[in-house]
């Protein structure tokens, strides 16, 4: 039977939410800071089964019980100790530890090192006491930290000495080898004296899952040190990127007033905060935050805060803790993001305006998605199509990233959005088109294609749509081909990766299509393997379910042979582009009707009609939609027959 160390029984429950485990078992509801249900262990009407996901166990009122997530597992489901150890070691991504005689010996050993950093963090607060320490006391009554605050976080002094601490520990009983295991003692590669890692430092002691010390951080007093804040290296306590600085107390803080944990980026940011009655702050040692100490912040929160200085470091530090954070969101597990004023860190903004101006920041927060669409809009300019382009599909490969499919789908469908609406073209006469780009960065209103400018709407009177009168009997309805270059798409989704370009300036007149269209490729983009039926189903459950089950019921529109699934890819491509370009004849034909007509108003109606006669032929071309044997001649010639149209328009207009 295997044993189990301490230390893998502590991981375990460090990974495992109780509420969680207990969930599976008990129908749980939130009640306060607590999840409440009816006793497993007893029948009852009345819930009087609390859990505590922040203090690890859960009690029972009715029979007296109480424990953590093991005991229960042996409770309700009758198992030994170590099956149900087993159970929730697979359930946190545990490997079990193989049966090792030399454990027990590597238990005992890391128990040694956690007992010689709790001296030294003994010895290091006595030493603050002491005139020696006077340095590091001036330097905290400088920062304004208060005599509650140094006891809280038992801060201390680390004296010049190169072997104060040194000597203290040995005459304790500690040997040299167990100090330098440790990362108290620094050994010399020429085989010199052992000798103090820290020195004329205030000292801050991190405590490990069972709060006890496990390592040190020291901040240099010495203006000329090569290190301001030095941390204990890497031992068999401390690992620094499994860690955040205070996470034990802030854990507890965060579950007794239901609010999420701040993520600051020093020791002194989590010190100012608890003297402000914020005691739900942690920091990361000095890097950007790891996999595992994100995976300790969703324990507690689901939406962590991530404080950083508004300077251009901090927003660095933000931005890199997005791409760290991408692969790993969840359903319900993100990050915010505040920002404090620029120059200033936590302990300068309390000092200057109280705990009421950090609390405004906090509520200014900014969820993930906001701060990654500031980060790609105003790293690059965003002002010629090919740059919009590249943030397209910059953003698309960033979506690629987040594992959870539900979350990548939802990313993807919010990123192509804010691209919808941040690069569509201006409003068209009549409140047609949608918003200009009103993101950030280089970007700009986009003029009008044709001018550069803003264009006035047609004259009153003269309307550019279509005549059905004029409109030739058999040829495509507006919607049908517009609706036969969506529909190709859905049946066929590898298309949207060969007309990719294409389909991202594709403008349909249709509300409708267009949604579901834009929806279509938001799909697309999050999960390109999606094949016809699962991309189906998928738009099923949106806002264009309605448009979908028309377009798919059409059966004029689904005779056409290249959309039917199950045609080739090729065949189907060169229908798309086929139809593609009747749609572009008569979008463009349309605006140059509006424009010859907005400039012969004064002319008469004779070279109107004659306008509106060559745009409608030019618009029908292919007839029901199958297209001529040489479509390419016949566009070219009436679109030489509109061109003289308009010139000689405007020619009558000078005149």
């Amino acid at each position: 039977m295997p044993r189990f160390t301490p230390d893998f029984l502590d991981e375990i429950k460090a990974r495992l939410r109780p509420s969680d485990v207990i969930g599976r078992y008990v129908k749980l509801r939130k009640q306060g800071h607590e999840w409440v249900g009816l006793s497993p262990f007893t029948q009852e009407k009345s819930p009087s089964f609390f859990v505590n996901d922040q203090k690890g166990f859960y009690h029972c009122f009715s029979s007296g019980k109480h424990g953590d997530v093991i005991s229960f597992l042996m409770e309700t489901q009758k198992l030994p100790f170590h099956e149900a150890v087993a159970v929730l070691a697979e359930s946190a991504g545990l490997q079990l530890p193989a049966e090792d005689p030399q454990e027990a010996q590597r238990a005992e050993k890391r128990k040694g090192l956690a007992e010689a950093c709790g001296e030294a963090a003994r010895y290091f607060a006595a030493m603050l006491r002491r005139a020696d320490g006077r340095p590091g006391a001036e330097y905290l009554k400088g920062r304004a930290v208060t005599k509650e605050q140094v006891e809280a976080f038992s801060l201390g002094y680390a004296p010049e000495s190169r072997t104060g601490l040194k000597d203290y520990l040995i005459n304790k009983g500690y040997t040299d080898d167990i100090l330098v295991e440790a990362g108290l003692l620094i050994r010399p590669d020429d085989g010199g004296p052992t000798y103090d890692r820290f020195r004329h430092r205030v000292m801050f002691p991190i405590l490990g899952s069972r709060d006890e010390v496990i390592a040190f951080g020291g901040r240099a007093l010495d203006p000329n040190a090569r290190a301001k804040y030095l941390n204990s290296p890497e031992t068999p306590l401390f690992h620094k990127g499994d860690v955040l600085y205070n996470y034990g107390a802030a854990r507890k803080a965060a579950g007794d007033d239901g609010k999420p944990l701040i993520v600051c980026e020093g020791y002194m940011d989590v010190i100012a905060l608890w003297g402000a009655g914020v005691k739900r702050a942690v920091a990361p040692l000095g890097t950007a935050l790891t996999e595992n100490q994100l995976a300790l912040l969703w324990r507690v929160s689901d939406e962590p805060v991530l404080c950083f200085d508004g300077d251009k470091a901090g927003i660095g530090a933000a931005f890199r803790s997005i791409d760290r954070a991408l692969p790993m969101l969840k359903p319900g597990k993100s990050l915010s993001f505040a920002f404090l004023p620029n120059g200033q860190d936590p302990d300068d903004l309390i000092r200057s305006g109280g705990a009421s101006a950090f609390n405004a920041v906090l509520d200014d927060s900014k969820p993930l998605v906001d701060v990654l669409w500031r980060r790609e809009t105003e790293a690059r300019p965003l002002d010629t199509p090919e740059r919009r382009a590249a943030l397209r599909a910059h953003l698309r490969e960033l979506v690629k990233l987040i594992a959870d499919n539900d979350v990548r789908s939802a990313y993807g469908a919010e990123l192509a959005r804010r691209l919808d609406e941040a690069f569509a073209p201006p409003a068209r006469a009549g409140g047609e088109g949608r918003p200009a780009f009103r993101g950030g960065g280089a970007a700009r209103r986009a003029p009008s294609r044709r001018s550069g400018k803003w264009e006035p709407p047609p004259p009153w009177g003269l309307d550019p749509r279509p005549s059905p009168s004029l409109k030739r009997a058999g040829a495509p309805s507006n919607w049908a081909r517009e609706a036969s270059l969506v529909l190709t798409v859905i049946n066929h989704p590898p298309l949207a990766e060969l007309q990719e370009g294409a389909l991202m300036g594709l403008e349909l007149q249709n509300t409708e299509l267009d949604i579901l269209l834009r929806v279509t490729i938001s799909a697309i983009s999050a999960d390109p393997a999606l094949d016809s039926a699962s991309l189906k189903g998928h738009l099923g459950k949106t806002e264009a379910a309605g448009t979908l089950e028309r377009v798919l019921r059409d059966e004029p529109l689904n005779r056409q042979t290249f959309l039917r699934p199950g045609t080739e890819i090729e065949e189907v491509e060169r229908g798309w582009c086929d139809a593609l370009r009747r749609h572009l004849i008569a979008t463009d034909s349309r605006r140059e009707v509006a424009e010859s007509a907005s400039q012969s108003f004064s002319t008469g109606d004779d070279i109107w009609k004659a306008a509106v006669t060559a745009r409608e032929e030019l618009i029908n071309l292919g007839g029901d939609g199958g297209g001529s044997d040489e479509p390419g001649a016949s566009a070219k010639d009436l679109s030489d027959r509109l061109e003289r149209l308009r010139k000689s328009v405007q020619g009558k207009t000078k005149r």
